[in-house]
């Protein structure tokens, strides 16, 4: 049965990070508060955990996983070929709603669906969330929603659509925002955005006045 804690309170937050952690590292489900809206997330680099995922949100290899991390730092373990224009994306506007596609390491083991080489990476601008990825390292997180279905915003619409196929629920309250995170393929030599989310094209042409919008 699943196990619910609100990180709002202090005592309830310690427990339920410490459990949460405890079972990402046995390859179960966790539900957690972030910057956008909540997502479901699982050890990156256990295959069968990720598998859950896209089961849970009954979601296909075809639409792979995203990846949060908790700094910056992480990058240079997971994608090569990071150009300067990328670090610089970064710099701007990480911790928060950007999410970079780029190459990941090909040493790497790990199965995130159909991917082609690239990893969508991001850092959310949210303490439970950080706290969670720097105990634990990188995640594969989706939102937490039944594909089709409204991306949630409280954690109990989380839990009504995800249920018993999640382990722990991290409870922060509702969500800052609902606008989903901005997307820039920076596996090119002129950064493309591929969907305009909670940072406009404006404002990312601020760091990279050359990016291109994809039609």
């Amino acid at each position: 049965m699943a196990r619910r804690y609100d990180t709002n309170d202090a005592t309830d937050r310690v427990t339920g990070l410490r459990e949460a952690a405890s079972a990402v590292r046995r390859g179960e489900l966790v539900v957690l508060p972030t910057d956008t809206v909540y997502g479901v997330g699982a050890d990156a680099f256990t295959s069968e955990a990720v598998a859950d995922l896209l089961e849970a949100k009954g979601r296909g290899r075809n639409m792979p996983t995203p990846v949060l991390i908790g700094s910056p730092n992480t990058l240079h373990g997971l994608v090569t070929d990071f150009s300067e224009l990328a670090w610089e994306l970064v710099d701007a506007f990480w911790p928060g709603a950007l999410t970079l596609v780029a190459k990941h390491q090909p040493s790497l083991q790990w199965d995130l669906g159909d991917t082609r080489g690239t990893v969508a990476v991001r850092m959310p601008l949210h303490p439970v969330a950080i706290e969670l990825l720097t105990e634990v390292g990188p995640m594969a997180v989706s939102s937490a929603n039944l594909t089709g279905h409204p991306a949630p915003e409280t954690c109990d619409a989380a839990q009504e659509m995800l249920g018993d196929s999640v382990s722990v629920y991290l409870d922060g309250g509702p969500t800052p925002a609902n606008v989903p995170s901005s997307i820039v393929d920076v596996t090119r030599e002129v950064p493309l955005l591929l969907r305009a989310g909670a940072i406009s094209a404006e404002e990312l042409r601020k760091v990279v006045p050359d990016l291109e919008v994809a039609n």
